[in-house]
């Protein structure tokens, strides 16, 4: 069971850049132990809110509350010591190792003048062995492919053993394989106690592992709570313009989404809706307790 503490409370997030509303009034909670996924169009503002979050753009209009306090009051160091971002983009990291990027996730926990110890080692070597990144440790990142690079990022955020994880499009540049991987870890780690915001661009991962969803759309809240209640072909069709098939996988019990096609193409109107599911369906493999996580009873 989940705790009703609120890890993460923002309240009425609004951000402009060279007068365009990129957030607009947007509100997101996010109870500890919870994993929140974040989906949307392209441009609906889901990058933004995880930077707004994070605290990295500053002063946005609204409040954000990190575990109770708000993030105005919090220095950088503070915010850092609870809260780790893994970027879509990364930064720039010519020349570093990846063993030299996690440990650069100790950073926040260290003195002024102090120096990594063994502790810190430590940490930063469990972190690469749950994202299986250790035989890449002695390798520069631009030597690694953007999949090795992203799982690196994702060691050096769990180096910073926060109590708060926000990822954006974690298994954007990840294989099948790897994409299951990081979100098996990253609920594992909600499981244990972490809280999660994920940006997530794939609708059946976010049906099969997140608690809750919020979908952006224009920078507003379109919708938000349990998968099976967001993930309505209506508000699917509302917020990507397309037609889509919501159902539970006759193998798994999971909630599955199949998109038909553009919602003005009158194409696919000869076609049954068991055939158009039957021929077009991406269904994430069935996990532990996915059949709760994916969209509550049934």
């Amino acid at each position: 069971m989940h705790s009703s503490t609120q890890a993460i409370d923002a309240r009425g997030v609004t951000y402009e850049i060279d007068g365009k509303a990129l957030l607009r009034g947007v509100d997101l909670c996010a109870e500890e132990g919870q994993l929140v996924g974040l989906i949307g169009p392209n441009g609906a503002g889901k990058s933004t809110l995880l930077r707004a979050i994070s605290g990295a753009l500053g002063r946005p209009d609204g409040v954000v509350r990190l575990q109770g306090a708000n993030i105005e009051t919090l220095s950088s160091r503070e915010v850092a010591a609870d809260l780790a971002l893994v970027p879509q983009i990364a930064p720039y990291t010519h020349g570093f190792t990846a063993k030299e990027l996690v440990l650069m996730g100790r950073y926040p926990h260290l003195g002024r003048f102090q120096i990594e110890g063994s502790k810190d080692e430590r940490i930063a070597r469990d972190a690469m062995r749950l994202t299986e990144t250790e035989p890449f440790a002695d390798r520069t990142l631009d030597t690694l492919s953007g999949g090795e690079r992203q799982r690196v990022f994702v060691a050096r955020a769990l180096a910073q053993k926060p109590r708060i994880l926000l990822l954006d499009e974690p298994t954007s540049n990840l294989d099948v394989l790897h994409q299951l991987k990081v979100l098996d870890l990253v609920r594992q780690l909600v499981d244990d106690g972490l809280t999660a915001v994920a940006a997530i661009h794939d609708l059946n991962l976010a049906a099969r592992y997140c608690d809750r969803l919020v979908l952006l759309q224009d920078g507003r809240v379109l919708a938000e709570g349990p998968p099976n209640e967001v993930l309505s072909p209506t508000k699917i069709e509302a917020a990507f313009g397309v037609k889509s098939a919501v159902y539970r996988d006759p193998v798994t019990g999971a909630l599955a989404i199949s998109l038909i096609g553009p919602a003005d193409d009158d194409s696919t109107n000869g076609m049954s809706t068991r055939s158009r599911v039957e021929s077009t369906a991406r269904v994430a493999p069935a996990r532990n307790g996915a059949q709760s996580r994916a969209g509550g009873e049934t």
